[in-house]
């Protein structure tokens, strides 16, 4: 029997103890992704498990992308509520879809087939617990065919490895020409094999909101690629059919399908490269990421990837469903708006031109041009994040934009290759713009900057739908945007008019902010005035913002209650809260005591549905309710106590949507059903779960943040200027919700609110917890409202 050497034994010992302590401290943050959460109704781009950060290439399981989107905006593509896959896609952004690859058995099918009937087309049933995902990983056991699909992928490659059953009819299907997800309709199309295993293809689409918003404009997908193993035979299908042994497919329709016969268990991988810009660019960035990478090295680099960007943001506490909402919330964050530019700086303008990026000093591409979903409410959630810890993402936002700038002479709000698709009708950009100035982000031309954030405010002469405010000269003219009855938008006025002037108003005092900042006074009081433009509006009596006609008198027939009429996605009731850059004012406007009455009203009474739309599973449910949080014009509103004098109904309504409207399940994720745009709900999560906020998007010239009820007993945030935040609650509970005492960096803090550049030198902010409302704590002086 072999001796053991104590000494030996004791180090090796207390080496495994403090290695398991150490790991019991700091487990991987991916273990608390669950990519799965919210995907009934969930939108095109939302579901997309193998993707790195921001990347170009996002893989994910399709059960129904083949059968499009008539509206352009429609929950498609993945579905928890669907119990069969019809592909493995590629590109999924905003208005942006294609490419679809599936492997299959026995007889030849090129149609995917519905899912009312898997077997009438190459799709194949699954059962989700065979299905993985996690953040830059999918895996599913395929039923029908006894194949494991696994996917991942680099910024600009994706990689699926295949691994087949014995079968003298195993293919790979390459699905280039049809619909998918958002793309619209398919123009053209083309894939060919070039050697034995190496394949090329591209596919034009013109997405609903590319023709609605930037008529001419095509979005274009590009591949370059390898397939591990030279097929038997090849054979291509298009609209008119299929033709066998022929190693190329054009026009609507076009395919490729690869024919094996395989052992057991036999894999077959593929890289494929993808491009916005041409087939010769997917080959570099294939070859730049792929050519000497393996599947489970790609596997391991992205989940190295998202170790570390997740990782910027460490949560501390005991409840592991609390960790599982913040930081699959920050994962959506993380996932949405992603890159459109090559690895050698090359670009898709309007039209199909292509655009190169400037380098930096040492020869750097300084950043990405973005595809990006509307910045409509992402002031309230993603802008903020960015801010604190990931300025990199809202520089590129900043830089995509003034690239539109240059190119179209406008704002583009929601951006596919360079194509308008705004969606919403308005454009926050220029807000966005200004609050990342102020917020101390400027790595670009600010004086371009200011010049287009001025342009968006102010000028319509030329201006293109699809850059949104077509109304803005009637805005300008009357200071608030008349309505009109017909379903339109234009110089004189808008069917939406109520809600463009609250939106019109917070821009406007953000441009104006921007110009403060510069020095440029004349310019800041000429858009501070129309900052004030709600007040056209209010109604004195009801003490509501009631849409108005040119004539200077409100609309008849009102119902507060009534959404899409004045008021888009939304109603008076919820848009009446809508003056998040001067709270005092409305705060005055409708008295103290019956705004903190009738705030707390309205949520006593959302909560009964939780926050949203019930369990209504609906993008839209709750637009016609007091208050809905699963949409953007109402995100700010269980901060405003924070001004009106009583912080801890901010803590307890805050508290309370984390801990309700917030799920953990695919049906209750955000909200039921909810539409989660590109990050922003789960954005919100992060914030709210921290304690921090600004209701005015850190558009003030001097930002503000305010405190709210952290979840966590501490959060350690890693800020983007390379110093770090600590936020550590004491006593602090599911009850104890209500903030008792605060101090940062060891000094008392008797406010409700900080400035953001005084917390983003770092350090502790510590509270104390209770679970009864201190109502001394907070109220003495309340955050700024104007500057």
């Amino acid at each position: 029997m072999k001796t053991v050497n104590p000494i030996k034994y004791m180090i090796f010992t207390s080496a495994m103890v403090l290695l398991m302590a150490c790991g019991a401290q700091r487990r991987s943050v991916l273990t608390y992704v669950d990519p799965n959460i919210g995907t009934a109704h969930s939108r095109w781009f939302f579901y997309t498990p193998a993707a790195i950060p921001y990347g170009m290439a996002k893989l994910a399981p399709s059960t129904n992308g083949s059968y499009g989107n008539a509206q352009g905006w429609e929950a498609v593509g993945y579905d928890t509520r669907h119990n069969s896959i019809e592909g493995f896609v590629h590109f999924h952004e905003w208005q942006v879809g294609g490419v679809s690859v599936m492997p299959a058995t026995g007889e030849l099918k090129v149609k995917p087939g519905k899912l009312e009937d898997p077997d009438g087309g190459y799709r194949s049933r699954f059962d989700r617990k065979n299905e993985t995902a996690e953040p830059g990983y999918y895996k599913v056991l395929l039923d029908d065919y006894g194949v494991t699909a696994e996917l991942t992928a680099t910024k600009h490659v994706g990689f699926h490895r295949y691994t087949f059953p014995q079968h003298d009819k195993s293919r790979i299907l390459f699905d280039i020409g049809n619909v998918q997800g958002e793309s619209g309709e398919v123009r053209d199309a083309g894939i060919k094999m070039i050697d034995d295993t190496h394949f090329e293809g591209f596919v034009i689409t013109y997405p609903k909101y590319v023709q609605k918003y930037d008529e001419g404009g095509i979005v274009a997908m590009y591949i370059y690629g390898q397939v591990s193993k030279k097929p038997g035979a090849v054979g291509s299908f298009n609209a008119q059919g299929i033709r066998h042994n022929t190693t190329s497919a054009g026009g609507k329709g076009a395919g490729l399908f690869l024919e094996y016969k395989t052992g057991d268990k036999e894999a077959i991988e593929l890289k494929v490269g993808l491009s916005y810009t041409s087939v010769a660019n997917a080959r570099i960035n294939y070859q730049a990421e792929a050519a000497s990478l393996t599947f489970d090295q790609a596997r391991q680099q992205a989940r190295e990837t998202w170790e570390k960007e997740l990782g910027k943001l460490y949560v501390e506490g005991t409840n592991d469903k609390d960790k599982v909402k913040f930081y699959t919330g920050l994962y959506h964050a993380l996932l949405g708006r992603g890159s459109a530019s090559d690895v050698n700086g090359s670009f898709p303008r309007f039209g199909g031109a292509i655009g190169v990026l400037p380098k930096d000093q040492k020869g750097n591409f300084s950043y990405n041009f973005n595809n990006t979903d509307a910045i409509w409410g992402g002031f309230w959630n993603i802008t903020q994040l960015w801010t604190l810890a990931y300025p990199g993402q809202y520089n590129d936002f900043v830089h995509t934009q003034l690239e539109i700038y240059k190119d179209r002479g406008w704002f583009g709000d929601g951006i596919a290759n360079s194509n308008f698709v705004s969606g919403v009708g308005t454009n926050f950009v220029g807000l966005a713009i200004a609050a990342a100035y102020n917020a101390g982000i400027r790595d670009y031309d600010t004086a371009l900057a200011y010049k287009a954030v001025k342009a968006n405010e102010l000028e319509w002469a030329g201006r293109k739908v699809g850059s949104g405010k077509m109304d803005t000269k009637a805005f300008v003219d009357h200071g608030y945007s008349p309505y009109l009855e017909a379903d339109i938008t234009d110089s004189t006025g808008s069917h939406f008019s109520a809600s463009h002037t609250m939106e019109y108003s917070f821009s406007a005092f953000a441009a104006a902010q921007m110009a403060k900042a510069m020095g440029k006074q004349q310019d800041y009081a000429q858009l501070i005035n129309y900052a004030d433009g709600w007040k056209n509006l209010f109604e004195p009596t009801k003490k509501l913002i009631h849409p108005k006609k040119a004539d200077g008198t409100f609309i008849d027939r009102f119902d507060p209650y009534e959404a899409w009429r004045g008021f888009q996605e939304g109603n008076a009731i919820q848009y009446t809260f809508y003056v998040p850059h001067n709270p005092k004012a409305l705060i005055e406007a409708i008295g103290k005591d019956e705004f903190n009455t009738r705030l707390d009203g309205i949520f006593a009474t959302a909560q009964k549905s939780g926050f949203g739309g019930g369990k209504t599973i609906d993008a839209f449910a709750g637009i016609k309710s007091l208050y809905n949080h699963g949409n953007q014009p109402n995100l700010h509103i269980s901060w405003l106590f924070n001004f009106s004098g009583k912080p801890w109904l901010t803590q307890k309504w805050t508290r309370a949507i984390c801990d309700e409207f917030y799920g953990t399940e695919s049906i209750h994720g955000y909200g039921y059903g909810q539409d989660e745009d590109q990050g922003q709900l789960g954005s919100w999560y992060v914030m709210a779960s921290l304690g921090l906020f600004d209701v005015k998007g850190f558009t003030d010239a001097r930002p503000i943040i305010q405190l709210g009820s952290p979840l966590f007993d501490k959060a350690t945030v890693k800020l983007g200027n390379g110093k770090a935040l600590t936020i550590e609650t004491k006593d602090n509970s599911a009850q104890n919700i209500y903030v008792q005492s605060a101090e940062f960096n060891g000094k008392p803090l008797n406010n409700c609110w900080l400035y953001l550049d005084e917390l983003m030198q770092g350090g502790k902010l510590r509270l104390v917890m209770g679970n009864k409302p201190k109502i001394d704590w907070g109220v003495k002086t309340p955050p700024p409202s104007v500057q």
